[in-house]
């Protein structure tokens, strides 16, 4: 990319994350949906290299396809989080502004080619009414814990005001929810606007069934991240060391009871960044702290935004594939994208 138009990239990345603070860049939704109602949602493919639309191999990853996403519904965006089912096909997704986005994604040969069957509503408060105010529907981590995307079980947290609640839901509703997870100690020392940004089932191994909980910011007293292992068979804390002013902006649990995790770093300098890191199921117990094994890293050079969620499932052909969304923080400078790769050589 020239000096010139890489400038311009990076200024206009910048802008988007202004947003943030800046109410007159963003349109965040201030109705609320009533109920869950169809929505088209059209899409358009992108390649992660835009000076070489032909390669496919970054770093350990295979790039199986991309999509930028656009939808009418003001409520469609701000994506912080969301599953899939065991094929990949299924889609559930939250936002920051208390919907709830299901639709079924729709595959060519492997390669991820749009959207299909796409609903939105709303996500329901204690009470049964839809969330209101940003204070309690900032939504920011999603796990299955039973069934599917089509009806289930899900642990959603939230920041602002810090929980993690326990959602049933079927195809024409999400909760109320029926249970909270209860936060450790350490908790009391998060942020208002950086809770817990990742929740993963773990899926396998000798911690199968417990829930790990990732913060945004939270470090030890020895500056990596603090992050905590909820339930199952060997409750505790452990630590993923930081490397090179990453925040996490989400897990998602991984076929073989390993943790997948996506960061991101954000400076005016240089634009947005993201990391792809992999712990292994063999790494995670109370007490350890991880470094993991990074998997990806890629700048603004590529086709990435505010990327916010990640999800994983095993292919019918063996291979793990690792998918992504980002989070337009409802900005006309950002986009909706999802993103899919591969890992190589598993």
């Amino acid at each position: 990319m020239h000096r010139s138009l890489r400038l311009i990239a990076v200024g206009l990345v910048a802008a988007a994350f202004v947003s943030l603070v800046l109410p007159a860049f963003a349109d965040k939704p201030t109705s609320v949906l009533q109920r869950a109602e169809p929505i088209t949602v059209s899409s358009l493919p992108v390649d992660f290299d835009r000076e070489n639309p032909q390669r496919k191999t970054f770093d350990k990853l295979i790039f199986r396809g991309g999509l930028s996403l656009f939808a009418s519904s003001p409520h469609f965006g701000g994506f912080s989080a969301f599953a899939l089912d065991a094929s990949g096909k299924t889609l559930l997704a939250v936002s920051d502004a208390g919907s709830l986005l299901r639709a079924n994604l729709v595959y060519h040969r492997r390669v991820l080619k749009g959207l299909s069957d796409a609903t939105i509503g709303p996500v329901l408060g204690p009470d049964g009414k839809p969330i209101r105010g940003d204070k309690l529907r900032d939504s920011e981590g999603l796990t299955l814990i039973e069934g599917n995307p089509t009806a289930g079980v899900a642990y959603v947290s939230f920041e602002r005001n810090q929980r993690i609640l326990r959602y049933p839901f079927a195809s024409d509703n999400f909760g109320p929810p029926n249970g909270q997870l209860a936060l450790p100690a350490e908790a009391k020392r998060l942020d208002a606007n950086r809770g817990v940004e990742g929740l993963a089932l773990i899926r396998g191994g000798k911690l199968k069934g417990t829930i790990a909980a990732l913060p945004e910011r939270l470090t030890t007293k020895n500056g990596n991240l603090q992050a905590w292992l909820l339930g199952g068979p060997s409750p505790g804390s452990f630590a993923i060391k930081t490397i090179g002013g990453f925040d996490l902006t989400d897990v998602a649990g991984l076929p073989d009871g390993g943790l997948i995790l996506l960061e991101r770093r954000f400076r005016f300098s240089e634009g947005v960044q993201m990391r792809i890191r992999r712990i292994r199921a063999e790494e995670l117990k109370p007490g350890a702290t991880i470094l993991g094994e990074t998997l990806l890293e890629a700048t603004d050079r590529y086709n990435i935004d505010n990327m916010e969620g990640i999800a994983a499932h095993r292919a019918a052909s063996g291979e793990t594939v690792i998918t992504l969304i980002s989070d337009d923080n409802f900005s006309a400078l950002q986009r909706t994208l999802i993103l899919q790769f591969a890992i190589a050589g598993q």
